[in-house]
């Protein structure tokens, strides 16, 4: 059996990383999902184990000291990390996983998981990923500049990416994700078994 593969998803507020991946595991169920472990409280409509684990700040310290983390960060004095268990675990068994995370932890990834594939969420104008913020109407003009300053941010870094997927069109970017994980699945690197199967019933 071959291995699964990890995909590293990252993309600014506002580029419809959540969205996209809906309707991608809706379309592609056999694609896994890495379940964050944070350590703020559940917020209502949260759901334990669909996005994230809620662990005490202690067992997430512990988690730190034993390195069981690809990446984690400390962000409003909570912690924040992706367990590196259930992302081996998945690859082992076959399937494909998929890790959203921001620049920073996509970036800490690669150094401990180099074939890890990445995909950068690109919004298709920086004035549409304004308009989107703004039409959430649920922040301040402040807060929204501050997710705007991150944005500006975060996609100077997409070049650090493999793939940049451009969300215009909501179905044609999850097409776009798809297409990469499945050439992925087709690199050589990862049919050789095939190969040696047909070679040996030569």
């Amino acid at each position: 059996m071959n291995k699964g593969s990890v995909f590293i998803i990252s993309g600014p507020s506002g580029s419809g990383k959540d969205t996209l991946l809906k309707l991608l595991f809706e379309k592609h169920p056999e694609i896994a999902f890495s379940i964050s472990s944070i350590t703020r409280d559940m917020r209502e409509g949260e759901v334990e184990g669909e996005k994230y684990n809620f662990v005490t700040r202690e067992a997430f310290e512990t988690m730190i000291a034993n390195d069981e983390l690809l990446e984690y960060n400390l962000y409003v004095n909570n912690y924040y990390g992706t367990p590196k268990a259930p992302v081996i675990a998945a690859t082992e068994a076959g399937r494909d996983i998929i890790i959203e995370v921001d620049v920073n932890g996509a970036a800490n990834i690669r150094k401990k998981l180099p074939e890890a594939v990445s995909i950068f969420i690109m919004p298709p104008t920086f004035t549409e990923l304004e308009r989107r913020l703004t039409g959430r109407g649920t922040e301040s003009k402040e807060v929204i500049k501050q997710r705007m300053d991150s944005a500006l941010g975060e996609i100077k870094r997409a070049t650090e990416y493999d793939y940049i997927v451009v969300n215009d069109n909501i179905e044609v970017a999850v097409d776009h994700i798809n297409s990469v994980i499945q050439g992925h699945r087709l690199r050589l690197q990862n049919q050789k078994h095939i190969i040696n199967e047909v070679l040996e019933k030569c």
